[in-house]
């Protein structure tokens, strides 16, 4: 599976905020990820960008009126409201929004958004106390109520000076629920799917942990890959990487808090995809203060460690259990013992020995294995890509 944003045709409509200059971020951004971005400026926006720097972005013809007669077709915005896959209005203001509420069409923003049947995602942006206003709550909860996508706005300190909430939303969390708007129809709609992800640690003493070298990075690709397909995605994370939108986060640090969290969230679930590298060992004993040293004694200090439980098997028997053997040596049959002994439908098995495969980069290199005997060995991916191909297989082995 490409990029999520890969040819996908977005409409970005721009009204008249001094946010708007963020919008540029926000198409370079669309751009870079492969989409064909069209935007569309009101007479406001103009007053704080031209359409020249879109243009130069996007490299496509901006419309900045209703009726562009220097386009060769005067009723462009018609053709971007019947082809467009989403569109995306940032910022928009309380004006842009009353119009769109109450079925104006008196602009060319205003005017693809009546005519489309692609999805609206509208990320607010409003100086003062006017996202409060009751006129304009009572306007998004009408766009609400018909299926229209809100994200934001952010409180901080707005134009004016005032400290409110009114914020645009950064570029880059408005491209993440771009991709969850788009995901909504995707493969896995109506599918929960519980991913692990992040090293898990274990007490010393109230200062120091036994833990491991897994980033979570892998974990976390492969959640935001289910969300962007519509898979309704619940993580199970040690991990300190911030939060992906449109996921429910658990936070845990310790094996049992992460046995606790993912039983409890395969409830219901369809599968489970345990990325997160677990401890195997704990402390048998966790000092109630910090360990000191003491002056005349011994550098060396011991460590009575205790196995922990392998929770795996606890899960329900009706949930798809997706395990991960990251290995140093003896790969395939390391990865088939796990695959056998924890009773998985298939495992990703990756050397981390090797250094565009192992910890705390953005590429993996996995062989999965499953409980058939098939080996498919895949070539180097980003990890997300990786986490495509493992939800391919997870829905191979469902029919």
């Amino acid at each position: 599976m490409t990029e999520p944003l890969e040819n996908k045709k977005i409409v970005l409509g721009v009204s008249g905020s001094i946010s708007c200059y963020k919008s540029i971020d926000l198409a370079s951004r669309l751009v870079k990820a492969g989409a064909l971005v069209d935007v569309v400026l009101s007479d406001a926006a103009q007053e704080f960008i031209t359409p020249l720097a879109f243009q130069s972005i996007t490299h496509r013809n901006v419309i900045s009126n209703l009726f562009e007669y220097s386009s060769e077709n005067p009723l462009e915005h018609i053709t971007l409201a019947r082809e467009a896959d989403v569109i995306v209005l940032a910022p928009a203001t309380a004006n842009s929004i009353a119009k769109l509420a109450n079925g104006f069409a008196d602009n060319a923003i205003s005017a693809i958004c009546m005519a489309t049947t692609a999805p609206i995602l509208i990320a607010p942006a409003m100086d003062g106390n006017m996202y409060h206003n009751k006129a304009v709550q009572k306007n998004i909860d009408l766009l609400i109520e018909h299926g229209v996508h809100f994200v934001g706005p952010n409180a901080g300190r707005l134009a004016s000076g005032l400290i409110g909430l009114g914020r645009l939303v950064e570029p880059e969390i408005i491209t993440e629920h771009i991709k969850i708007v788009l995901g909504l129809t995707g493969d896995l709609k109506g599918m929960q799917i519980v991913v692990s992800a992040g090293g898990t640690q274990e007490a010393i003493d109230p200062v120091r942990v036994i833990t491991n070298r897994s980033s979570g990075k892998m974990g976390y690709a492969i959640a935001e890959a289910a969300r962007d397909r519509g898979g309704e995605v619940t993580l199970v994370t040690a991990s300190s990487l911030p939060e992906p939108p449109g996921i429910k986060c658990l936070h845990v640090m310790s094996v049992a808090e992460m046995r606790e969290a993912v039983l409890d969230s395969c409830n219901g679930a369809d599968a489970l995809i345990m990325a997160a590298a677990v401890s195997d060992y704990r402390p048998a004993e966790i000092a109630n203060q910090k360990i000191k040293k003491k002056k005349g004694e011994e550098n060396n200090i011991s460590l009575d460690l205790v196995k922990n439980d392998d929770f795996f098997l606890e899960v329900p028997s009706g949930v798809m259990r997706i395990g991960f053997a990251a290995e140093t040596e003896d790969l395939l049959s390391n990865a088939e013992i796990k695959l056998n002994s924890k009773g998985l439908s298939f495992i990703a098995a990756n050397d981390v020995t090797q250094p565009d495969s192992g910890f705390n980069v953005d590429t993996n290199r996995v062989t999965l294995i499953d409980n058939n005997g098939k080996v498919e060995a895949l070539p180097l991916l980003s990890k997300y890509e990786v986490g495509n191909s493992i939800l391919d297989k997870m829905l191979q082995m469902s029919k």
